[in-house]
């Protein structure tokens, strides 16, 4: 292996005991070489690094249900970004599989989304980088059209303005964009209002595009990308295109619409299905409308998240069925994805990020 250009985070479905969490460097093809490995949390399933880079935070996807104990936030604390981590503390999530968290622009709020129960909290990120009790729990009600999916309500994840003024929350049970309005003085959340999807469409994440006029979600139900003008004094959503995410003539029998992303400069947009187990890349035109440009598998089985290279020039996904990370090169700018180059076996894989090495 060349000389490590990245370093990357990758956590997982694990047991305690198990190494859930993980670092890789990374050089500039997508070839991957452990760096650490961190046991001691259930299923650190998704994330988050905060801005300074000296802490780390991570789910814990536990439920009343499955695992005897409501899920949970870790807070970590890492020497340097190459070194293995330290545990902080921990905090209740304030519901069941808890899935998705997200820092917030001044670094003292982490929001998270709990998908089992249908929740949204905030907690303070102390001096030291720890958790602090919750400062907001929000319970969302509702049901929708699917219900073997959507019984009840399931946040899926959040995400913040560009000016860090309104929280959006894809709320897969209620098929809705609940906005919340942030106090990044109090860290709370007030109802502001909400975007109903397509019944049963069951909104998963979100994006915006990097210039800030266009917000992109991807459906998990049925397959579908929605983009939205975004209006930013009153945080305001029109809808402008929808599109399919499985691409002409794909034959499994149920495919699960799961990541979305943009290539470095916001020319391409990438999404991830799970059943088709494949990447599709769509260019983004001027008024943020897509077009379908090409398909590639993803070298493994459910593609549940996967991030682009700061430089755009490889995707790196994370295959939980297939328990592996793969590398797939960009092709003519980014229009293509060329075959997977590597893989290197993870258990459970759920969740990569590039962090600065």
């Amino acid at each position: 292996m060349t000389s490590p250009q990245y370093l990357i985070y990758v956590g997982g479905y694990a047991a305690a005991h198990e190494p859930g969490i993980r670092a890789f460097h990374c050089n500039a093809t997508g070839e991957l070489t452990v760096a650490w490995s961190f046991a001691g949390i259930t299923n650190p399933s998704f994330l988050a690094v905060h801005p300074n880079g000296k802490w780390l935070y991570a789910v814990s996807e536990m439920s009343q249900q499955e695992n005897g104990r409501a899920g949970e936030v870790w807070a970590l604390s890492l020497p340097a970004p190459a070194s293995a981590p330290q545990a902080l503390n921990h905090q209740e999530s304030g519901g069941d599989l808890p899935c998705h968290l997200l820092i917030d622009a001044t670094g003292r709020w982490l929001l998270v989304s709990n998908y089992g129960s249908g929740s949204v909290a905030v907690l303070p990120i102390q001096e030291n980088g720890a958790l602090g009790a919750m400062t907001q729990h929000i319970q969302h009600h509702g049901s929708g059209p699917r219900r073997d999916r959507q019984a009840g309500p399931h946040a899926h994840s959040t995400i913040l303005t560009p000016d860090n003024r309104f929280a959006i929350v894809a709320d897969l049970g209620i098929d809705q964009l609940v906005i919340y309005a942030f106090d990044a003085a109090g860290g709370k959340l007030n109802p502001h209002g909400h975007v109903a999807t397509r019944p049963g469409a069951g909104p998963r994440h979100m994006a915006f595009h990097p210039n800030g006029r266009y917000f992109y979600v991807i459906h998990e139900l049925d397959s579908s990308v929605v983009v939205y003008d975004y209006h930013a004094e009153g945080c305001e959503l029109t809808e402008r295109q929808r599109v399919e995410t499985r691409v002409p003539g794909a034959t499994a029998a149920e495919n699960l619409a799961a990541e979305l992303a943009f290539a470095p400069g916001g020319e391409q947009f990438y999404v991830s299905n799970r059943g088709d187990n494949n990447l599709v890349v769509f260019a983004v035109a001027a008024d943020g409308q897509l077009e379908r440009l090409s398909s590639q598998t993803c070298g493994g089985s459910w593609p549940r998240n996967f991030a682009v290279a700061p430089d755009g020039q490889f995707l790196l996904v994370a295959n939980q069925y297939s328990n592996d990370v793969t590398t797939l090169p960009a092709l003519d700018g980014g229009k293509r994805l060329d075959q997977p180059r590597s893989k290197v076996a993870l258990p459970g894989a759920a969740y990569v990020q590039f962090v600065a090495s």
